[in-house]
């Protein structure tokens, strides 16, 4: 043998099996089921790939002298809207709702649908001690005499208030409010009723029902992911009152998209409390939300796989797709020849 014939008989990858190199029914089912299993495997990993994948990252919050908005959308079944208020009220003891706070009651029937937009104008800044936030410090001892007296307005109000709760009014409570970046509390109550006006509608603080169902609270702008724990929320109370307290943790939050766009929000945990009204009780039933800021920002970046890990992970997936499509091959075709093998002469002769 030449040294050339001798070079052509060296293969470095040894020679198929006969029955491999047979074209068969087999062998074609096999051929397109391993390409089905590649195409599925290779498009769940461009899949993988083309998925954005997040980071998070912490920071001291240097935010200063900025505000923090108070996304508000919620609903009182058994409240009509003309006996709501709302408060602000910051950690320095102040009553303050920036000028443009944006609040809105939707008056409701007995089946939810709105009857009637009123807007809350009455919001403005003035000084509050938060310590001797009660109901009957909220009007002058003047103004309570002269409702004493009944006079035309209150009586036409009083008239007004029962017919809603008799035809089972509730109000809508939505907007934005737009406070400084402190800890501070904000709720929604009976309070700005006069004592005696508000005597007179309920008969007692224990017939408030201050049932809610929160659509939404938030303090800042949504991005994708993100979890408000009081969206949803419903609270029903039957033959009862009491006042609720929502204790919120606001977290400064950056979501840096893909696009190098910023958006800046806030996310925030909650703890929640609930307090039933007693007959000795002085005060009226509301629903607090009081809230605190962490010193913490955190930082939610978008970012993409490396090309080089979906190529590492695409040369895994065709090498397992090719083990197994010469598996499914061996198997069939011993399957095959085991069924259709003719038997021995010697078998026929017993």
């Amino acid at each position: 043998m030449g040294v050339k014939q001798a070079l052509r008989s060296i293969d470095a990858f040894p020679r198929a099996e006969d029955h491999l190199l047979q074209k068969t029914q087999s062998g074609a089912v096999v051929s397109i089921v391993g390409l089905f299993i590649m195409a599925t495997l290779f498009l769940s990993e461009l899949s993988y790939y083309l998925n954005t994948l997040t980071v998070h990252q912490m920071s001291v919050d240097l935010k200063r002298g900025e505000t923090l908005p108070i996304h508000v959308n919620m609903t009182f079944p058994s409240l009509p809207c003309d006996v709501l208020s709302m408060d602000a009220i910051d950690m320095s003891g102040k009553h303050e709702v920036d000028l443009d706070t944006n609040i809105w009651k939707l008056r409701l029937n007995s089946h939810g649908h709105i009857i009637g937009t009123e807007y809350i104008s009455d919001l403005v800044e003035k000084e509050h001690d938060h310590s001797s936030h009660k109901h009957d410090e909220h009007k002058n001892e003047t103004e309570a005499l002269n409702l004493l007296g009944f006079d035309e307005a209150a009586e036409t109000m009083i008239k007004k208030v029962k017919q809603a709760l008799a035809d089972g009014e509730g109000c809508r409570v939505y907007g934005v409010l737009d406070v400084q970046r402190v800890a501070g509390n904000f709720h929604v109550s009976v309070h700005g009723l006069n004592i005696y006006v508000a005597q007179m509608i309920f008969g007692g603080s224990k017939n408030v029902n201050v049932s809610h169902m929160i659509h939404d609270l938030s303090f800042g702008p949504k991005y994708p992911g993100i979890h408000n724990p009081l969206d949803g929320t419903n609270r029903i109370l039957h033959d009862t009152s009491g006042t609720f307290k929502y204790y919120i943790k606001i977290v400064p939050t950056e979501y840096r998209y893909l696009s190098k766009d910023i958006l800046t929000t806030n996310q925030y945990s909650l703890t929640e409390y609930y307090t039933p009204m007693n007959a000795f009780d002085r005060t009226w039933p509301a629903v607090y939300f009081l809230y605190d800021l962490s010193p913490i920002t955190v930082t939610i970046k978008e970012e993409r796989r490396s090309f080089l890990h979906l190529i590492t992970r695409l040369c895994a997936v065709l090498g397992g797709t090719f083990a197994l499509t010469g598996m499914l091959d061996r198997w069939m075709f011993r399957m095959i020849e085991y069924f259709t093998k003719k038997p021995s002469t010697r078998s026929i002769h017993k």
